[in-house]
């Protein structure tokens, strides 16, 4: 599949430049710096819809990875495979004007937006390819699948982190959703430092805003964790590692 960029409508542009501007205005102040400062590598901006083969020039360079277009969410052997080879999956169609506060699921805002900007950290992408090769082996456990669910969940699409002892948003989940933006920092959901056992012990929902966020310290603690979630897994499903190898 690919970007068909000529197909895109009036209607697509002003959805953009709406989403992007408000977005943009909030997180100034409270998205991780990482994400702002890749969002200037990136070059998005108001008026343009990305161009993936641009995008792609740029994540290379950066951190050997690139967008691969995808209609839509896909299973989890092929999300997996994707990104333990350095291929993010996103879609390249935009919600509609009267869908702009809520999803069923992901669009190219989100994908692109919320996720591409965090994709020149370096950290950051190795711990999703990390993650996705452990992923890869527990594929047809769907036990085993919910428990890294939980992990990516609360982390790359609903993470907060630690800068300068103030607490930012790295979350896509986040990031794309102007509600959410606000209420996760706000005095009413749980905040837990980040830790792996409690992460697996929540569980979460997607049809509203989350009551509980976990804060890393840095990019780097969160690669870190890789070996322990490792050997989490293994002593959780020891059966299903076994089966697959």
């Amino acid at each position: 599949m690919k970007q068909h960029y000529e197909f895109y409508e009036q209607e697509d542009f002003e959805v953009w430049n709406l989403l992007y501007l408000r977005q943009i205005k909030q997180l100034a102040l409270s998205a991780s710096t990482s994400h702002l400062e890749g969002l200037k590598k990136v070059t998005f901006n108001e008026d343009e819809i990305p161009k993936f083969d641009q995008i792609n020039h740029i994540l290379i360079k950066e951190t050997g990875w690139e967008l691969v277009v995808v209609p839509g969410l896909v299973p989890d052997y092929t999300f997996f495979e994707l990104m333990s080879n350095k291929k993010f999956p996103a879609t390249t169609w935009l919600r509609k004007m009267k869908e702009l506060d809520y999803l069923k699921e992901p669009d190219m805002f989100h994908d692109v937006f919320a996720h591409v900007p965090l994709l020149t950290n370096q950290f950051f992408v190795d711990f999703l390819m990390e993650l996705s090769k452990i992923g890869l082996r527990y594929c047809g456990d769907d036990a085993a699948i919910n428990m890294l669910s939980r992990v990516y969940w609360y982390t790359v699409e609903f993470g907060l982190i630690r800068e300068h002892k103030q607490l930012k948003i790295y979350g896509a989940g986040i990031l794309s959703s102007a509600g959410e933006t606000f209420y996760c920092l706000s005095d009413q959901p749980k905040r837990y430092e980040f830790d792996i056992q409690h992460i697996m012990n929540t569980g979460y929902r997607k049809d509203v805003f989350q009551d509980v966020y976990f804060v890393i310290n840095s990019y780097e603690q969160l690669y870190q964790s890789i070996p322990e979630i490792d050997r989490v897994m293994l002593e959780m499903f020891p059966g299903t590692l076994a089966s697959n190898q």
